[in-house]
C-alpha cells in the first residue's frame, strides 16, 4: 500500500505566506522559503504553494518564490493560482514546480487541462476543487475565484470530468471546513472515493490528530493537506505521521 502524505498549504500574497479563515481575514504567517524549509526538516511529503493573487505582476513574484523554494528543499512541489495557460504552466514548471494546479482557469477552460496533460503529462496536472455543500440540493457545489464565485457544477461530477479530461490528481477543498479546525469533510471525500480513481488530496478542516486518522481510516483519500495547525506550530508534521503509524496508517517516516 502507498504511505499516505501529509502536505502543508502555503497561501502566498505578494511573496509572503499568509492564512485565513473560510477564505478571508488573511494574516501574514512569514517567508515561504524560511516555512518551506522547516516543513522539509519535520518530514513534509510535499508542499502545496496558492497564489492568492491573481495580476500578472505577482504571478512574476510567485515563479521567483517557487525558484528560490525549489533550490532549498528536495520535497516536490505543487504550484497552483491564476495559472490559465499552458505558457503559465510551463513558466512555473521550469521554476521548479513538479506539479501545477488549476482550478478557475479550469471551470472556464476545460480544454487546458487536456493541454497541459498532453504537454507535461497527466501526474503534473493538479485540479483544485473548491466546493461548499448546498442543502438545498443537497449536493456538493464547485466555487471558483478564491471561493467567492458559485456555478452550477455539482463537485462529484466535475471531478469525474476533470479525470476524462487528464487531471492526474485532484486537490479538494471544503469550504465550510476551511481554517474551522472542526475535523475533514468525510462524507465529501468518501463519495469523491467513489466516484474516480486518482489521488485524492484532502483540505480544509484539520485540527487535531485524531482529523488526519478519521481521514485515512475511513477514505481512501491519499493526500491531507492543513495549513493553520502546522503554520501555528498547534501540531508537527512528525507528531501526526507518528500518530497514524502508532493506528496502522502507512506513512513515510
Amino acid at each position: 500500500m502507498l504511505a499516505k502524505r501529509i502536505i502543508p498549504c502555503l497561501d502566498v500574497d505578494n511573496g509572503r505566506v499568509k492564512k485565513g479563515v473560510n477564505f478571508i481575514n488573511l494574516v501574514d504567517v512569514g517567508d515561504p522559503v524560511a516555512i518551506a524549509a522547516e516543513y522539509e526538516r519535520q518530514g513534509a511529503d510535499e508542499l502545496v504553494f496558492l497564489d492568492i493573487t491573481t495580476t500578472n505582476e505577482r504571478r512574476a513574484t510567485m515563479a521567483d518564490v517557487v525558484e528560490k523554494v525549489s533550490q532549498q528543499v528536495f520535497m516536490p512541489l505543487t504550484v497552483g493560482g491564476g495559472i490559465h495557460s499552458v505558457a503559465a504552466m510551463e513558466k512555473l514548471l521550469q521554476a521548479g514546480a513538479d506539479k501545477i494546479a488549476i482550478n478557475s482557469a479550469a471551470v472556464a477552460n476545460p480544454t487546458l487541462i487536456r493541454q497541459g496533460a498532453a504537454k507535461f503529462g497527466s501526474q503534473a496536472i493538479v485540479v483544485a476543487i473548491d466546493v461548499s455543500f448546498d442543502p438545498a440540493s443537497q449536493q456538493y457545489r464547485v466555487f471558483t475565484h478564491g471561493g467567492q464565485q458559485a456555478t452550477a457544477l455539482s463537485a462529484i461530477d466535475w471531478a469525474q470530468r476533470v479525470v476524462q479530461l487528464g487531471a492526474g490528481e485532484l486537490l479538494v477543498t471544503s469550504m465550510d471546513k476551511d481554517g474551522t479546525k472542526s475535523g475533514f469533510d468525510l462524507h465529501l471525500y468518501q463519495q469523491l472515493g467513489q466516484a474516480v480513481d486518482v489521488p485524492i488530496i484532502a483540505s480544509g478542516g484539520a485540527g487535531t490528530i485524531t482529523d488526519f486518522t478519521q481521514l485515512y481510516q475511513q477514505t481512501n483519500v491519499t493526500g491531507a493537506l492543513a495549513a493553520s495547525i502546522f503554520h501555528f506550530k498547534e501540531l508537527t508534521i512528525n507528531n501526526v505521521k507518528q500518530a497514524l503509524a502508532n493506528k496502522g496508517v502507512p506513512v513515510r517516516l
